[in-house]
């Protein structure tokens, strides 16, 4: 099971999505793909602020985020990523809040990363993490 992060699911909106993270989504049945809250606000922000796309959110909701299934951050994440905040900061890696909560979303729920950002992610203990544009 896999929860694909922002910039996996931003490439679905480009004129010409990534072949091979095309393949890897259709031999995956769609039970199998989360994403996490923390994505959807990353995901709306981009959108507000790109100009002139006053149907972008329209058709990043309709066409992506409707078809996965959306875990939020809650109390068990927010202690993981506490734990996971700890680690990074005691190791002198830290990274975005953001991607501390997606992964503590990923880790809580026992789900593989799919994410561009591997060299955030790959600072995280026992984090599965994939890259699916490669």
């Amino acid at each position: 099971m896999y929860l694909l992060d922002t910039n996996i699911i931003s490439e679905f909106v480009k004129k010409q999505p990534n072949k091979n993270l095309i393949g890897k989504v259709e031999a995956v049945p769609s039970a199998s793909l989360y994403t996490a809250s923390i994505c959807v606000m990353e995901l709306r922000y981009g959108a507000l602020r790109t100009p002139g796309r006053a149907d972008l959110w329209g058709n990043i909701e309709q066409r992506i985020i409707s078809k996965l299934t959306i875990l939020d951050f809650g109390y068990r994440e927010a202690i993981k990523a506490a734990e996971v905040l700890r680690d990074l900061h005691a190791a002198g890696e830290p990274i975005g809040i953001e991607d501390v909560m997606i992964s503590a979303i990923a880790l809580t729920n026992t789900l593989v990363v799919v994410s561009a950002n591997t060299k955030h992610f790959c600072r995280i203990a026992d984090l599965q993490l994939e890259n699916w544009l490669i």
